[in-house]
């Protein structure tokens, strides 16, 4: 087989190195960004058939997008549902038409994406922060090629920034910078503030991905009613090495969202297991009990695994719920 010319580039080449150009410039701390961006590529570009697989069917089955909508009239025939006859075009014809309605398949799908400190560490190689750009833009793009639209809510302790939902190639990589380049304003975490500002916003049912670590308290209401109205999925990031104290003596922590240093002997047996007994109450009670209360299912996505292999497996799970009729 003939390999193509290199000078003969595709719209698709182009256009990426008009991006990876264009984020060169930027600072060095922003190389990680780089990374990301080229493996979004990949997926974009390289793995089309994936998420074609993962998104194009369990996606598209998974979410019944907006509702039903009107698409025109017919002449009644019998075996028709009668409840369906439309009186004035009846009666204007002098004979019974009914209705025809079809699911309306366009998707709102929002990503509400914490940016608080919390999210800038990570012990695997990435942090909480490259990992939730990496998934928002492999759903997005997902999302587009599905016909949906996209938008973005970064939030820290406050909304940061805001992208109303919009469709194409374009505006998915503006949504991607967005997440990957924003310089937050605040270091704490207010998931509520994010859901309670889309759940104004957005009126028609949407789908909500909230990324986050959901080292949080006091978003349980407005969890559960952006629940009511919209589909939402906490995607929750979890860094392994955050549930063991390593044993290095006397050490200073600091809180990556309020600031606070403070130092302790993390030599001492019980301060380390004060500390395990904490997280795994954390992780295994408090915040598994928020989700349940909201009737709203997580996708937990470890930072040193595959982050598409839970995404598989949770919309497997919703497609098979709804197969069954739950």
């Amino acid at each position: 087989m003939v390999k193509p010319s290199r000078s003969k580039k595709t719209r698709d080449d182009l256009f990426w190195e008009s991006e990876e150009a264009r984020l060169s410039e930027v600072e060095d701390e922003e190389e990680a960004a780089m990374r990301i961006l080229r493996g979004v590529r990949k997926v974009e570009i390289s793995s089309r058939r994936l998420v074609q697989e993962i998104f194009g069917g369990e996606y598209h089955s998974a979410f019944r997008g907006q509702g039903i909508e009107f698409s025109e009239v017919r002449e009644y025939v019998a075996g028709d549902d009668v409840r369906l006859i439309d009186r004035n075009v009846s009666a204007r014809m002098q004979h019974p038409y009914i209705k025809i309605f079809h699911e309306e398949r366009e998707l709102s799908v929002i990503f509400l994406v914490d940016q608080s400190g919390s999210t800038r560490f990570g012990s695997t190689g990435k942090t909480r922060a490259e990992v939730a750009a990496e998934l928002v833009a492999i759903l997005a793009f997902s999302a587009i090629s599905n016909n949906d639209k996209v938008g973005c809510c970064l939030f820290s302790d406050e909304v940061e920034k805001w992208v109303p939902p919009g469709k194409g190639r374009r505006h998915v990589l503006h949504v991607v910078r967005e997440v990957l380049f924003g310089r937050p304003h605040g270091r704490g975490t207010n998931i509520a503030a994010g859901l309670e500002m889309v759940a104004r916003i957005q009126k028609r049912r949407s789908v909500l991905f909230v990324v986050s670590d959901f080292f949080d308290r006091g978003f349980e209401a407005a969890l559960s009613v952006a629940a009511r109205r919209h589909e939402v999925i906490p995607l929750v990031l979890v860094d392994p090495a955050e549930r063991v104290l390593p044993n290095v003596g006397l050490v200073e922590i600091e809180d990556l969202e309020t600031g606070e240093r403070r130092l302790i002997d993390s030599s001492d047996p019980k301060v380390r297991r004060a500390y395990a007994q904490g997280f795994e109450r954390f992780e295994k009670d408090e915040i598994p009990k928020a989700f349940r209360r909201a009737n709203v299912t997580p996708v937990w996505i470890p930072l040193d695994g595959d982050v598409l292999a839970p995404l598989h497996k949770y919309f497997r799970a919703r497609v098979r719920r709804r197969m069954e009729g739950r």
